[in-house]
């Protein structure tokens, strides 16, 4: 079908350049992070991950730990039909 001189193809191709339009515009203002935000939240992680580095590797949670791990190789098994 042929609408205004134009062929079907062209239409389309001119809706799906509309459309696209529409989606990238919301995308294109204020959204995401700029470089300052991402280097202050990359920051905030490191030391998120090195306060907890430095919990996990204390004496206390070290030694809490490898007796959780020694207790429950200790325990006898469940299920085992003996």
């Amino acid at each position: 079908m042929v609408v205004s001189g134009t062929l079907p193809h062209r239409g389309a191709r001119k809706l799906l350049r509309r459309l696209g339009r529409g989606v990238r515009r919301p995308l294109s203002g204020e959204e995401g992070m700029s470089t300052a935000e991402y280097a202050i939240g990359t920051l905030a992680a490191a030391a998120f991950a090195a306060l907890l580095y430095t919990v996990v590797t204390s004496d206390a949670v070290t030694e809490a730990l490898s007796s959780l791990v020694r207790r429950a190789l200790s325990e006898p098994s469940f299920g085992g039909g003996s």
